[in-house]
């Protein structure tokens, strides 16, 4: 189907369903080929001019279909493209169907699929409907109880959400599971699992005295590899209820880690599926980044318990109802858990990589979009990083206690229920008795604001003005633009970095197009730090930026904006030398010098100050991004920096080595040792340093280091093949081992890049069903902006074929990494010709999926 040809689905035309599900009872007879689906459906009419049903479902094959036990005569129902209409139903009544489904053929991974010997289910958005006839939206909730029949041989295991009430045997070697789920659900959060697995084991005492049982399901040859995974849970599940009071609400928490999905976790109600990247970690097979994405990543899935699932969504419009909550909580707790200041800096250069880059792109859509013709294809930055944003942005106007008034209010209302974003909002309002519904326009318009400043130190009444103003560009679709309420944490210093007491941290609030604010009086001149904390998701160009960022890289005491003063004096040094002017890199040296004889307070904040922008940000800054020119400077300035400090480089990376500890300060001590070897690799000693990252590589006890050096070597194109073949043939039998693997061939910035991805996708350990997998070579390779961006197009027409290949298997992961091609304006009128050549090359093909159609339109329509 061309996606012109698809609905659109536009949130103005919302109808509550005319009928409701009150119970559902489902078995599954599970088989490879031909699972047998039989449902029986408890349903009550909600609107009394509404007599026909029409119940969703996709690759369904119909067996049977009955009403009220009675077999239902061909006049009426109907099988419609999409779904099923039942005509002229009772008042109550049950509806009874068996279909036959396909689980090994479904590599799209959605709904029930069977993948490395495991059958599992992925129901969000609308992956249900591949499993039987239903009401598919989030607006219909339902008690399920299910029953799965599998041979007890190879599915030993049979799980589905709440609790199990029975189990027995079958003939001909099957067994049975029943779960059966007290809270009511929509059927996006349903889950079955069925296969063999380890189990590793814990437990949790809730504040109120209940012990639930937590379990995590891996394959085999994982089992020693749970102990993050379940720490992480015990941790998160603490943290909810002295926090906000949130308490796990059945007997088990169960979740199962696999290689095969689309996405990174999905929080079904009581039985959470994983990627196992998310799962699996031990200091032998496991980096520092990925212990810290387990603990996130688990945390986020079981925060959705009460932000998700006991309260949902009344359509998928509210997406970041739940998203951005969550991921405003989970990152809280990874600050409560780890450094605030490095979480937060994480957590901005993923807002502004990913989130702001699609704000300036053709695929800019607001936190809840009006339209769209494929819902998959909005699980996007914006949605989630942006949506935690807007959320912070209040968080931080009304402060931790009456914040959580407002989300008590929020959950004792809303328990049970499908709602929308402005029910969350009155009950943040109302508890805490702030009108906080001016934030509705961040959730309307798309587009990152412009906050520009200009501040003036009166001698004579010594009081600072302070001017500020929001410009928000227009995006696709939105033209005219409407200020947002924007907070401005500030403090400010004295001329000698003496931070003042008065104002400090004080948060102001612009909420028209201009305002002026006065401050003081103060005995001397000062410099304001704004934006502290990246307060707000804006743009900040201030009219004393030079001075400002060379004073406050030296002396802010507020992590973040320390962090971006130096970004901005690499940035402004790197910008200015592509206009042609000399590399004047000597402000940002001086900053550079001060941060490494400090580098003792917190190694891994250090570390955060010496990493250079990337060139994808610096790209942001430009209205036609260079990627020849930015390359060039980049790694020009890389290589200042590590001549100019080689002695100290070498000296940090001597004096940071250690025994592995996996805590805090011990990971920010690896992390900084890695950038010193980095830019060691560059300096006047490099052969030496070649030798320590080879000597590192051999001799580590832990895959950090291990890795590490792998990378270091690999970004300056020395990672020789002995290496490569060495570390395959240790780690082969580690799946998410050999994605690194892969990873780490796509990242040379050299011609011979593209002919090694070729290269790789023939290799017998590359499986285009495995989303981990593909990921691991084209996301990767996409990230390379010297390869993919070729002057001469060619890593343009590799990918687009690529995704054209991928599109006929799983058009979800085509049409995400298909995203990058919808920035193309932003590039030189040759770079644009040759994508849009690509785009339309792989838009032309026949059968392209919805999805991935979806995402070239609006691509191609800049």
């Amino acid at each position: 189907m061309r996606v012109s040809e698809a609905s659109v689905v536009r949130r103005e035309d919302y109808q509550a369903p005319g009928f409701t599900i009150e119970t559902v009872a489902l078995e599954i007879f599970l088989r490879p080929q031909g699972t047998e689906v039989q449902a029986k459906l408890s349903l009550r009419r909600l609107d009394p001019a509404s007599r026909d049903l029409f119940l969703n479902g996709e690759s369904l094959e119909l067996l049977s279909l009955a009403v009220d036990g009675k077999p239902l005569a061909a006049e009426h129902y109907a099988l419609e493209t999409g779904g099923l209409r039942l005509r002229n139903l009772p008042d109550h009544c049950v509806v009874e169907s068996r279909v036959r489904i396909e689980p090994e053929a479904n590599t799209a991974l959605s709904g029930l699929y069977y993948a490395d010997g495991v059958f599992l289910t992925q129901c969000e958005a609308e992956g249900f409907r591949r499993i039987t006839w239903f009401l598919d939206r989030p607006d219909v909730l339902s008690r399920f109880a299910v029953t799965l029949h599998a041979p007890q041989q190879t599915c030993p295991l049979l799980l589905s959400n709440g609790n199990c009430v029975a189990t027995g045997e079958e003939d001909e070697g099957w067994h049975w599971a029943r779960w059966e789920d007290p809270f009511p659900k929509p059927c996006y959060l349903f889950a079955a699992v069925g296969g063999s697995f380890h189990i590793a084991k814990d437990t949790f005492r809730t504040q109120s005295g209940r012990e639930v049982g937590l379990e995590v399901y891996v394959a085999e040859r994982d089992r020693d590899a749970c102990e993050q995974a379940l720490r992480s849970l015990q941790k998160a599940m603490a943290w909810d209820e002295q926090v906000y009071g949130r308490e796990y609400d059945l007997d088990r928490y169960l979740i199962v880690a696999t290689d095969s999905f689309n996405m990174g976790a999905m929080e079904n109600k009581g039985l959470n599926i994983f990627n196992s990247k998310y799962v699996l970690a031990s200091p032998e097979t496991a980096t520092d980044a990925d212990y810290q994405g387990i603990e996130s990543v688990i945390a986020h899935e079981y925060f959705h318990n009460w932000t998700g699932n006991r309260v949902t969504l009344r359509d998928w419009f509210q997406l970041s109802l739940k998203e951005g909550l969550t991921v405003f909580r989970d990152q809280e707790f990874s600050a409560d858990c780890n450094s605030r200041g490095v979480q937060r800096i994480g957590d901005v250069r993923r807002l502004r990589s990913a989130q702001f880059a699609e704000d300036a792109s053709q695929l800019a859509h607001p936190v809840r979009p009006d339209s769209y013709k494929e819902i998959n294809n909005f699980y996007t930055a914006t949605v989630y990083e942006k949506g935690a944003e807007v959320i912070r942005m209040m968080h931080t106007l009304l402060g931790p206690t009456d914040f959580r008034k407002g989300t008590d209010l929020y959950f004792a209302r809303h328990d049970g229920q499908a709602v929308c974003i402005e029910d969350l909002v009155r009950a943040l309002s109302d508890g805490s008795g702030q009108d906080l519904s001016p934030f509705l326009r961040w959730y309307a318009q798309a587009g990152t604001p412009r906050l520009s400043t200009h501040g003036e130190y009166d001698a004579s009444s010594g009081q600072y003005h302070l001017r500020l103003r929001q410009h928000t560009p227009p995006t696709p679709g939105q033209e005219q633009k409407q200020a947002v309420p924007i907070p401005v944490r500030l403090a400010f210093f004295t001329q000698d970095g003496k931070a003042l007491e008065a104002d400090r941290d004080r948060v102001i609030v612009l909420d028209s197009s201009e305002q002026t604010w006065t401050f003081g009086p103060f005995s001397e001149p000062v410099m304001p730090s704004l934006l502290r904390g990246f307060s707000a998701p804006v743009i900040l160009e201030r009219s004393d930026a030079e001075a400002a960022d060379i004073f406050l890289a030296q002396h802010d005491d507020d992590p973040f904006n320390r962090w971006d003063s130096f970004q901005r004096l690499a940035e402004r040094a790197m910008l200015q030398a592509l206009a042609e002017s000399p590399l004047d890199s000597s402000a940002l040296e001086e900053a550079v010098a001060a941060a490494l004889t400090r580098y003792e307070d917190d190694p891994a904040y250090t570390a955060e100050l010496l990493s250079l922008p990337s060139e994808e940000t610096l790209g942001q800054r430009m209205e036609v991004i260079d990627v020849d020119g930015i390359h060039r400077v980049r790694e020009e300035l890389r290589r200042r920096l590590a001549t100019r400090f080689a002695s100290g480089w070498q000296r940090l990376y001597n004096d940071l080595a250690a025994p592995y500890q996996r805590d805090g300060r011990s990971m920010g001590m690896r992390r900084l040792r890695q950038v010193a070897l980095s830019y060691s690799l560059l300096g006047p000693q490099a052969d030496e340093a070649r030798i320590r990252a080879e000597q590192q590589y051999r001799q580590a006890d832990n895959m950090t280091e291990r890795l590490g050096a792998l990378a270091a070597l690999a970004t300056e194109n020395l990672l020789s093949d002995a290496l490569l073949a060495d570390f395959y043939q240790h780690w082969e039998p580690y799946p998410l081992i050999i994605d690194k693997w892969f990873s780490l061939q796509m990242l040379p910035a050299a011609p011979s890049t593209l002919e090694r991805a070729k290269a790789l996708l023939q290799h017998p350990a590359f499986h285009w069903r495995v989303p981990n997998r593909v990921r691991a070579v084209l996301g990767a390779f996409a990230v390379n902006p010297t390869v993919f961006h070729a002057a001469d197009g060619s890593g343009y027409a590799f990918y687009a074929e690529q995704l054209a290949q991928l599109d006929e298997l799983n058009p979800q992961t085509a049409a995400r990494l298909a995203t990058v091609f919808s920035r193309s304006t932003r590039y030189d009128q040759n770079r644009q010709a040759m994508m849009r050549k690509a785009m339309l090359a792989l838009q032309g093909r026949e059968g392209l999926s919805r999805d991935l159609a979806e995402i070239l339109e609006r691509s191609l329509a800049g």
